[in-house]
């Protein structure tokens, strides 16, 4: 049994406007750097404002403001701006941001869900409260969605008669706080006419596998995201992992960060396997390795 501890989560606060603070873990940012110059990209999205070399590769640039709803950044203010140069989803994206502040370190458990009046269209995924200032943790892949949508459309997975009757006899239970990322998961399961349950946090999900083995139909495959408000998805697996009288999942933590780190602490915590999301069918013979192993 991996022994509990805490998971710390650094981020990176910035300012879109002059107000409003926001908040981006630091593991998905390759590099932070001052506005430079950009190429110009036809036929884009008008939320990106060009495209910069960085390291070798071509990087779309996004003006975050105008993506989640503010005003654009003017050239001026472009002068002092700061590039935030992400890799998210197995891409590299870089985000225009008016200025950044500092990294601070905090806890999963200490971010507050958002409030469900922001409505399905908020960029938050989460809230937190430091030096009386609330800081906005921004939904990276639902704005990433909006700008490039064809993103989220699941990919083809082609699973013979045998498999699919398996699947069908599975009880899964999905977990994310990113209404992207559920609805990435929910329709790579309903393409293959599978069952499932979903929430949104990690408490939840832990009441819902206790409630479901003491119905007698214990969850056979769980499917958490990693970073999450409350109880994340480390957290949740261990708590799992912690009752000895429920019937084991097979668990599988998955990541928008393309980081050793995040896969070598899940597998410590006591999850099957660790991926980074989203790929339908890596996630669907995932959950079916985990078939063969109930």
């Amino acid at each position: 049994m991996a022994e509990g501890k805490s998971h710390p989560q650094k981020l990176l606060l910035f300012y879109l406007n002059d107000q409003r603070l926001f908040g981006l873990g630091t593991l998905k940012i390759r590099e932070i750097m001052p506005y430079t110059p950009l190429s110009r990209l036809p036929k884009s999205h008008g939320a990106v404002v060009g495209a910069m070399n960085f390291r070798g590769s071509t990087v779309p640039v996004i003006d975050m403001a105008y993506a989640v709803g503010y005003p654009a950044m003017s050239q001026e203010d472009r002068k002092t701006a700061s590039i935030i140069v992400t890799d998210v989803q197995r891409q590299e994206i870089g985000f225009l941001v008016r200025n950044v502040r500092k990294i601070i370190e905090t806890q999963w458990k200490d971010v507050m869900p958002p409030p469900k009046s922001l409505g399905d269209r908020a960029f938050i995924t989460g809230l937190l409260h430091l030096d009386n200032e609330i800081i906005q943790l921004l939904d990276v892949e639902l704005l990433l969605a909006r700008v490039y949508p064809e993103s989220i459309n699941p990919s083809e997975v082609v699973l013979t008669d045998v498999q699919r009757e398996i699947l069908k006899g599975l009880n899964i239970l999905l977990v994310d706080d990113s209404q992207v990322a559920r609805k990435q998961l929910s329709d790579a399961l309903d393409s293959k006419n599978v069952s499932y349950s979903v929430t949104t946090n990690g408490q939840d999900a832990l009441d819902r596998l206790l409630k479901a083995d003491g119905d007698g139909r214990p969850v056979d495959i769980l499917v958490s995201d990693i970073e999450m408000p409350g109880l994340d998805g480390y957290e949740l697996t261990f708590n799992v992992r912690d009752h000895n009288s429920l019937k084991q999942p097979y668990i599988i933590l998955h990541t928008s960060l393309n980081s050793e780190m995040s896969v070598s602490y899940a597998t410590q915590v006591g999850a099957d396997e660790a991926l980074t999301k989203f790929d339908a069918e890596e996630l669907m013979h995932a959950i079916l390795r985990g078939a063969e192993k109930r």
